[in-house]
C-alpha cells in the first residue's frame, strides 16, 4: 500500500503551509499529493506550483470538476500538467454536487453518471491524441451545420496513459467508476465497511469491463492526527465530519449523509443534518459520534495509526491518501512524518 498527501483546499490561509508539506511528503517518498477544488482556488493552477517545487512526487486533482469545463479543456490541461511535470500527473474527476454545479457554474445536475461517462470517453479520446469526434447525448463534436473542425491536441503528454481516477460515493458511482477509471478517490472510508460500501461495487465495475482489481487504485483519503489523547484528536474532526454528513448539499441530495447511513449511522446523520441545515453547527458538531471519526481517520499514538493502515491495506486500500492536520506548520509536518513511521512499522513500506 502506497502513501499519498492531500492538501484540499488553498486559499484557507495556509498556502505557504501546504507548499512545505508537499515538499516534506516528496522528501519522505510519499508516492502522490492531491489537491481540491470547490468555489475557491482551482486545482490545476495550485498543482503546477506543487510540480515546480517538488523532484519526484507526482501531483493529483482530487478533483477537477465536471460541471466546471469541457471535456477538451480538461484533456488540455492533464497534458499540459503532465508534461510539464515530468509525467507525474493524475487526473480525478468528479461531478461536484448541486448546489455548486447549479450556483457557481450554471451547469444544472442531472444525469450525473451518463455525463461523467461521456466526460471520460471525451477526455481519454483527446488525450490520445485522435481527431476528437463524439456523438453523445450531452456533447456533439464537431457541432453539426457550423464550422467546426474534427481537431486533435497539439500538446503531446509525457506519457501515452495518464492515469484516470474519479470521486465516487455511490453505489452506481463506485461500479461505473469500477468500470471506466484507473482509479476511485474515496472519502469517510471505514476499513471495516470498505468492502460493503465501496470495494464490492467497484469489483463489480471491474467485471463489467472484464478486469479485475489488479492495477485499479482504491485511494480513499483520511485525516491524521498524532498524540497520546485520541479524544481529544477525534473532538479535531467533529466540525469536519459535521459539514459533510450535515451540511454538504440538500437534505435529500447529500452524499455523505447517506454513505453514513450506509455504515450504521442512520439515527446520528439525521441528527446532525437536522442540527446543520438549522443552523445549529456546533450542534451537529456534537452530534457526530465519536465512533464514526475513529473509524474513518487515523488517531492516535505511531503503533495505533500503523493498526489502522494496516486495517486498510487488508480492506484492499492501494494508495492511503493522508490528510495532516494540526494548527501550526509543525504540527503538520510532524503528522506527515508520523505518516511514514506508522506506514513503515505496519510492514506495507
Amino acid at each position: 500500500m502506497r502513501l499519498g498527501i492531500n492538501l484540499g483546499y488553498w486559499g484557507a490561509g495556509m498556502d505557504g503551509d501546504n507548499l512545505a508539506v508537499a515538499q516534506e511528503a516528496d522528501r519522505l517518498g510519499y508516492d502522490v499529493c492531491w489537491a481540491a477544488e470547490a468555489y475557491g482556488s482551482d486545482a490545476p493552477t495550485v498543482l503546477s506550483w506543487v510540480a515546480a517545487k517538488t523532484e519526484r512526487i507526482d501531483v493529483g486533482s482530487a478533483i477537477l470538476q465536471i460541471p466546471a469545463r469541457q471535456p477538451a479543456m480538461t484533456a488540455m490541461t492533464a497534458a499540459t500538467l503532465d508534461s510539464l511535470s515530468g509525467g507525474r500527473f493524475r487526473l480525478g474527476l468528479g461531478v461536484s454536487g448541486p448546489q455548486v454545479s447549479e450556483g457557481w457554474y450554471g451547469v444544472k445536475f442531472d444525469k450525473p453518471l451518463a455525463r461523467t461517462r461521456e466526460y471520460v470517453e471525451i477526455v481519454r479520446k483527446a488525450m490520445s491524441r485522435e481527431r476528437l469526434t463524439h456523438d453523445g447525448e450531452h456533447w456533439t463534436l464537431p457541432l453539426p451545420g457550423g464550422p467546426g473542425k474534427a481537431l486533435k491536441l497539439t500538446v503531446h503528454p509525457e506519457r501515452e496513459h495518464i492515469p484516470l481516477y474519479i470521486a465516487a460515493i455511490g453505489p452506481r458511482n463506485l461500479e461505473q467508476t469500477g468500470e471506466i477509471a484507473d482509479g476511485a478517490l474515496l472519502i469517510f472510508p471505514a476499513a471495516e465497511h470498505l468492502e460493503e460500501t465501496a470495494i464490492r461495487h467497484l469489483r463489480a465495475g471491474r467485471e463489467k469491463a472484464g478486469k479485475t482489481m489488479d492495477g485499479f487504485d482504491v485511494c480513499p483519503t483520511v485525516p491524521i492526527a498524532v498524540g497520546d489523547d485520541v479524544d481529544a484528536l477525534a473532538d479535531l474532526f467533529r466540525p469536519y465530519t459535521a459539514l459533510y454528513v450535515g451540511g454538504m448539499g440538500s437534505r435529500n441530495q447529500n452524499f455523505y449523509n447517506q454513505l453514513a447511513r450506509r455504515m450504521g449511522y442512520e439515527e446520528a446523520a439525521t441528527e446532525i443534518q437536522d442540527k446543520y441545515l438549522a443552523g445549529d453547527k456546533d450542534g451537529a458538531a456534537a452530534a457526530v459520534p465519536r465512533e464514526l471519526i475513529d473509524s474513518t481517520a487515523l488517531l492516535g499514538p505511531v503503533e495505533r495509526i500503523a493498526d489502522g493502515m494496516r486495517a486498510y491495506a487488508e480492506a484492499g486500500v492501494t494508495t492511503l491518501t493522508l490528510s495532516p492536520a494540526g494548527f501550526t506548520l509543525d504540527q503538520r509536518l510532524a503528522a506527515v512524518r508520523a505518516g511514514v513511521t506508522a506506514w513503515e512499522r505496519a510492514g506495507l513500506a
